[in-house]
């Protein structure tokens, strides 16, 4: 079993959260008991002041773990078709969330596919991300330097545009030929 990252990895800025996101592992447990793991590559910021986030008018019945404790995973079920997941930061009352964009894999570009492909659906909703016997956890990989971290706006919204919170390890979009503008 690979270590979790502790619950105070979570429990700062988003933004420096969503950088420092980057490089580490996410790791799913399948129903068989195997263990998938995945370098992050992508990741987006969204904060409570962000009129792009779900948290931005309040707590709501989706958008609530956003308000929680830190580390807890906040997935939600988009275009009918779609799950997202998002790690919770911030402390205790103040909603912030990274989206994980994309993870190190065959086919796990994009939040959507990221989910398809490692079963990840509504059940996974508000599990600790800092439980290692969870089913779904984020466990320490390698910092990324961060004249490697590409900063870029985010995908698929339209407020808040000007802010660049779409954060890529610059290798990986390379390799993927990742569109970043």
């Amino acid at each position: 079993m690979t270590d979790s990252l502790p619950p105070s990895f979570f429990a700062r800025p988003t933004v420096e959260v969503a950088r420092a996101l980057l490089g580490q592992n996410l790791v799913r447990r399948l129903s068989d008991g195997r263990l998938s793991q995945h370098r992050i590559v992508e990741v987006e910021a969204y904060t409570q002041d962000d009129p792009a986030s779900h948290a931005f008018r309040g707590p709501s019945k989706r958008s609530a773990i956003m308000f929680g404790p830190p580390g807890h995973a906040y997935v939600y079920f988009i275009y009918g078709m779609y799950h997202c997941l998002n790690a919770v930061t911030e402390l205790d009352g103040v909603a912030g969330a990274v989206l994980i964009r994309g993870v190190q894999g065959e086919n796990l570009d994009g939040p959507g596919k990221l989910c398809r492909g490692l079963q990840i659906d509504l059940s996974h909703n508000g599990l600790a991300l800092f439980d290692s016997a969870s089913p779904l956890y984020i466990a320490p990989g390698k910092t990324v330097a961060e004249s490697d971290i590409l900063a870029t706006a985010r995908i698929g919204i339209s407020k808040a545009q000007d802010r660049l919170w779409r954060y890529i390890v610059k290798s990986d979009a390379n390799r993927r030929q990742i569109r970043t503008k």
